[in-house]
């Protein structure tokens, strides 16, 4: 580095003057859903010091779903939203601060941590089988914050960290996210050709029966066609769904050897669990949203208008801020601690713990969410991804804005 360089690297290197992360020790809190099988272990251990009663005892290990849909959801009506923005000089510094990364990177330990934990606990004798399913529940909570953590690591240039991250997906069997994902849902996004985009008037359950199916074959043919332009087979060992789902079959094999097949089913159990939060979360980051198509056949750049946004502040320290995704879309290698919140994206309501709940009750996430939709698009239908099988009925409902105009 010459002198005249020092100056301009010191100067990135330096936090803005007068501006301080006021969330980043919070930041620690995103460990805490690593650690829900452990905790709960611990409570169950101390409340049977205490005597309580066997029936106390028995709903311990299903606290994980209850800390994450309402002990979370209440948190952030007490706090409120976040609305902190960093300063776009400041972000070079923060990228590089270790402090946010080694947070991340924590994840990961304490998860696995809490797996073997649950392993050990499911083959203890003294637990009964809706313990057992409870624990797997709870540690579904668990593996599906991971893909979080996950994600939010596939994204980096890092190998170590991609590869931190296929590790993390192996526990909920998701390894393939990490190329359909990147590769895939960020090219498509907010398109009537992206099977992870949930459409107008489409229930939850009909878009994860119409998703899931569709994910790993694409995911399957980007790599396919990526391994081909260098004359490689799809089967090639550099296929990163290959070796994302050999992480997963290597882990599962080895619990399996150390603790038998009894823990089968507890996997499956917290795997699904895991991904359905997953899913859940992907059917209410993009519903509706469009992007539109220009004179020239191609959709436009994807844009802060083509996510939802929720800005509450405690699930966005439990959740790396993915709530702010409309950044993330727009600066998908932008770390967590960085991203910001767009004036110009449209709002949920409230956080996805709350989203999760309104979404698993079709007639109530339709009657809020149809609405805001509609509301982010002046009430012209033309402009929002719609669901095929529902047009007709949003037609009658909606209209379109020419007509509502004509009409007034």
């Amino acid at each position: 580095m010459t002198i005249a360089e020092r100056p301009q690297a010191a100067q990135r290197n330096a936090p803005v003057e007068g501006w301080k992360d006021s969330k980043k020790y919070t930041w620690v809190l995103s460990l805490v859903p690593a650690l829900i099988p452990l905790i709960l272990w611990g409570v169950w251990a101390w409340m049977g010091q205490l005597d309580a009663p066997i029936p106390v005892l028995h709903v311990v290990w299903w606290l994980g779903p209850f800390a994450v849909f309402i002990l979370i959801p209440f948190t952030d009506a007490v706090l409120g939203r976040d609305g902190e923005n960093v300063p776009e000089e400041f972000v070079p510094w923060l990228e590089e601060t270790k402090f946010y990364r080694i947070i991340s990177y924590l994840y990961f330990p304490l998860m696995f941590a809490s797996l073997i934990a649950c392993c050990y606990l499911w083959t203890r004798e003294g637990m009964t089988w809706y313990d057992n399913i409870g624990l797997a529940w709870s540690m579904g909570m668990t593996s599906g914050i991971g893909i979080v953590a996950a994600h939010e690591l596939g994204h980096k240039k890092g190998e170590f960290e991609r590869w931190l991250g296929k590790i993390c997906l192996a526990v909920p069997a998701y390894g393939h996210f990490y190329i359909e994902h990147n590769r895939g849902h960020h090219v498509k996004v907010a398109t009537p050709e992206d099977p992870v985009s949930s459409r107008m008037g489409e229930d939850v359950y009909r878009y994860l029966l119409r998703s899931i199916p569709r994910q790993v074959p694409r995911a399957w043919n980007i790599e396919k066609k990526r391994l081909s332009r260098s004359g490689k087979s799809a089967f090639h060992w550099d296929n990163n769904v290959l070796n994302a789902w050999a992480v997963t079959v290597v882990l599962w094999a080895v619990l399996l050897v150390i603790f038998g097949w009894y823990i089968l089913p507890f996997m499956l159990i917290q795997a699904v669990v895991g991904i359905a939060l997953l899913e859940f979360v992907n059917y209410l980051e993009h519903y509706g949203l469009l992007r539109q198509m220009g004179p020239d056949g191609r959709y436009e750049r994807t844009s802060p208008e083509h996510s939802w946004n929720s800005d509450n502040l405690t699930t966005n320290v439990f959740l790396y801020q993915l709530q702010r995704h409309s950044d993330h879309h727009a600066n998908p290698t932008r770390r967590y601690q960085s991203l910001r919140s767009d004036v110009l994206a449209p709002e949920l309501p409230a956080g996805y713990a709350t989203m999760i709940a309104l979404a698993s009750i079709p007639p109530l996430w339709f009657a809020v969410m149809d609405k805001r939709l509609m509301a982010h698009y002046g009430n012209d239908l033309s402009k929002a991804n719609v669901y095929a099988p529902a047009r007709k009925r949003l037609e009658r409902k909606w209209g379109t804005a020419t007509a509502k105009e004509g009409s007034q």
